[in-house]
């Protein structure tokens, strides 16, 4: 052995080692993939939708704090001007304008959970069951199904089950949309398992004697999140403007307070005419921002499922 090998190298610096780590962290942050979080949070539109939602949710939560009144309160002298004690007025039925507009907001977020949960729960069992039997008699039924409820008028056949049903409530507002609103996301469901059942992993899956729910909840499900919540935003937002729509034409439920039953209330007693324009506006200014909230956060989920459109929005 020579002398020059017998010496030993000197010991890289402190500094020098802190650069490499950091360089290394750098590069392995750089390859990883951004959270989907980070992916709504950077479009602007979603970062708008975001922040009014969760304005409207803690207004629904704790709508009782801000409002100093019960919604169902008609003891008060109608028709009164805003003040100190009736921050909106009051209308001529008697009620604390504010008061019915805050608790509103907590059916319309009932509705628009509940409802938008059981639509997007049909349309994936349909969907995804016609698709992954795709050319089947299975998928024939199932595929005409869907294809007579997108032609059957919705809101009328919405009236005809409310207007039929002996009582009426929550529960049967959600039912009502849910079979009426699910075959939209479900086509779309079809038509996205059809592209990915026959892909490689799905493919290795059913080799490896994988069984068809086992398949499609582990392998094809978690590459449908983003599909599925979109879905669920929409059917939401649908489920939001029906309940608005039918409290408007009479058939919601007059013992809950909605912005529809005060739309309907408002229209009926002429608040225009007696120059209470607060009344009919201001709910119909809260179901079009909220509305237009998951709209906006909509784009962002859309980010999640299209790469292509997240340079399109920065």
């Amino acid at each position: 052995m020579s002398e020059s090998s017998a010496v030993p190298r000197p010991l890289p610096s402190p500094r020098r080692v802190r650069a490499a780590h950091d360089a290394a962290g750098e590069a392995r942050t750089a390859l990883r993939p951004p959270r989907w979080y980070a992916v709504i949070w950077s479009s602007r539109k979603a970062r708008i939708g975001v922040v009014m939602l969760s304005v409207f949710l803690l207004v629904a939560v704790f709508a009782d704090l801000l409002s100093p009144y019960r919604p169902d309160d008609a003891t008060f002298v109608p028709a009164q001007d805003p003040s100190g004690a009736h921050w909106m007025g009051t209308n001529t039925l008697g009620y604390d304008i504010w008061t019915q507009l805050v608790h509103g907001a907590r059916l319309s977020f009932a509705i628009g959970v509940l409802g938008g949960v059981a639509t997007i729960v049909i349309a994936i069992a349909i969907g995804l069951t016609a698709g992954y039997r795709e050319g089947s008699a299975v998928d024939d039924v199932l595929s005409f199904v869907t294809n007579l409820a997108l032609v059957v008028p919705v809101l009328p056949l919405m009236m005809v089950i409310v207007a039929y049903s002996e009582t009426r409530g929550l529960a049967l507002l959600v039912f009502v949309i849910a079979i009426t609103s699910w075959a939209g996301a479900s086509r779309e469901m079809r038509a996205l398992i059809i592209s990915m059942r026959n892909r490689d992993f799905v493919t290795a899956a059913r080799f490896g004697g994988d069984s068809m729910p086992r398949i499609v909840l582990r392998e094809i499900m978690p590459n449908m999140a983003s599909l599925v919540v979109s879905g669920f935003i929409g059917a939401a937002t649908g489920a939001i403007a029906a309940e608005a729509g039918l409290s408007f034409m009479g058939f919601g439920d007059p013992n809950t307070v909605s912005w529809g039953q005060m739309l309907a209330q408002a229209n009926a007693n002429g608040a225009l005419v007696q120059g209470l324009w607060v009344w009919l506006v201001a709910p119909g200014l809260m179901l079009a921002l909220l509305m237009t909230s998951l709209t906006f956060v909509n784009f962002g989920v859309d980010l999640l499922s299209n790469p292509h459109l997240r340079e399109e929005d920065d």
